[in-house]
């Protein structure tokens, strides 16, 4: 069945490419064109295009797909061009008229988009909701590792000393800017489309106030023309956010391969979380963190190809948009279970204490010796150049002690700083479980 079929045979191979992927992906959609559905049929009664009978049927044919879906039961095949048309199918089925008149002052266009709005709103709300507890987290590890040093790095070359504790606050603190971006995300996906047609509104008298309540949007998308135009928009809005935060987690991966490392072993896995070699039975491989690295650069390149595929649209719906569901909805999935490996490892990491203790990291202390001579009233550049040359001469010795007495103020983490900001996050109202 096809909701635009007017008894015009298409040919097979034309449906099979038009088609594409709609089937597979719609179940994505599945439970939130229900969830319209059910908005629009009640509209529809108030409005008195449908009788209080029929909306009683279409409601409860509604209820019984959402139990279907619930359940794992609900499937679109081969008979179906996509969810929409299964679920009015089923309605007509089971209902005669009522079902035929679902689809009054309705557009497919804005059906479509009204579900991926819903789907988008949910899974910016759950994505935040991972990323919100991962960067709980971060913080506990911080908390729990503030005064084991760790070498800072820059060039790749032994720096300053560092801690744990500031790595850990420091991916924190950025997890909080990338939940800003999908903030903004939840934003554009909270807007209604329903009832903008194909994009030039109905003169059918609806109230499209009363699907925004029902539907539980935050505002209605006014401009019936504007409404349609959130299509492609809301999804790149989304990829941008995905970017931004599998950006964040692609350098947090690469850290810590770095860092489980022989070389440096500065952290180590529990075994039953590495792989090993065929070849060298030696081998504790950090896959975990090789795979999220390269399926977080993956995703940052999303918002390219959406850009892509839509940047030459002019306004108003286009076929192309379709594209945009098998572009975008896969990787979604795929930084969920990034979310979930993560929180998994994570809190398992073991530390390796009294890194700063080797010969090696001797020199990491030559600004602490340094900031001493300062304190004694000796000018910075003389100070630098005095301590310069002593490593240049072999006559350094660190001043290990220097950094220790100061390391409050030294690393400041800033952990009740950020704390504070997650609870505001938290407060917001737009992150699941508020």
């Amino acid at each position: 069945m096809k909701i635009w079929d007017k008894g015009i045979a298409v040919d097979k191979k034309i449906e099979r490419f038009t088609v594409g992927k709609d089937r597979e992906l719609d179940l994505y959609l599945a439970q939130f064109d229900v969830r319209a559905s059910k908005a629009q049929a009640n509209m529809l009664a108030q409005a008195g295009l449908l009788s209080a009978a029929e909306n009683a049927q279409l409601q409860q044919g509604l209820a019984e797909l959402a139990a279907q879906l619930e359940a794992g039961t609900f499937t679109i095949d081969e008979s179906f061009e996509d969810v929409h048309s299964k679920i009015e199918a089923y309605l007509t089925e089971k209902f005669g008229d009522a079902g035929k008149k679902i689809h009054t002052a309705r557009s497919r266009n804005d059906q479509v988009l009204t579900a991926i709005q819903l789907f988008l709103k949910d899974y910016t709300r759950r994505a935040a909701t991972k990323m919100l507890a991962l960067t709980q987290v971060l913080l506990e590890k911080a908390e729990a590792h503030k005064t084991d040093l760790m070498p800072g790095y820059t060039h790749f070359q032994a720096a300053m000393p560092s801690s744990f504790g500031l790595w850990f606050s420091a991916y924190a603190e950025h997890l909080l800017l990338d939940l800003a971006l999908f903030e903004a995300a939840h934003t554009v996906a909270d807007q209604n489309p329903l009832g903008s047609g194909a994009g030039f509104g109905s003169s059918f008298p609806i109230d499209r106030q009363m699907t925004t309540r029902e539907m539980g949007f935050g505002s209605l998308a006014v401009s019936s023309v504007g409404a349609q135009m959130l299509r492609g928009k809301t999804e790149k809005t989304v990829a941008f956010a995905l970017a931004g935060a599998a950006g964040t987690l692609a350098k947090m991966a690469y850290d810590l391969v770095l860092y489980n490392s022989q070389d440096m072993a500065f952290v180590e896995l529990p075994a039953a979380f590495t792989t090993g070699s065929s070849i060298m039975p030696h081998k504790k491989n950090p896959d975990v963190f090789e795979l999220i690295r390269a399926r977080c650069n993956t995703l940052q390149a999303l918002p390219n190809t959406i850009i892509l595929a839509t940047s030459n649209l002019p306004s108003g719906y286009h076929r192309d948009f379709q594209l945009l569901k098998e572009l975008l909805f896969e990787p979604l999935t795929q930084f969920l279970d990034i979310l979930d490996m993560l929180l998994f490892a994570l809190p398992q990491l073991s530390i390796k204490p009294d890194l700063l203790n080797q010969p090696k990291y001797d020199a990491v202390f030559s600004v602490e010796n340094i900031n001493q001579l300062i304190q004694t009233g000796t000018p910075f550049r003389t100070a630098y150049k005095a301590v310069g040359q002593a490593v240049e001469d072999g006559s350094y010795v660190p001043h290990r002690e220097f950094h220790t007495t100061h390391l409050g103020s030294v690393h400041n983490l800033g952990l009740a700083e950020i704390q504070q900001k997650v609870e505001r996050l938290r407060q917001a109202g737009w992150v699941l479980g508020q």
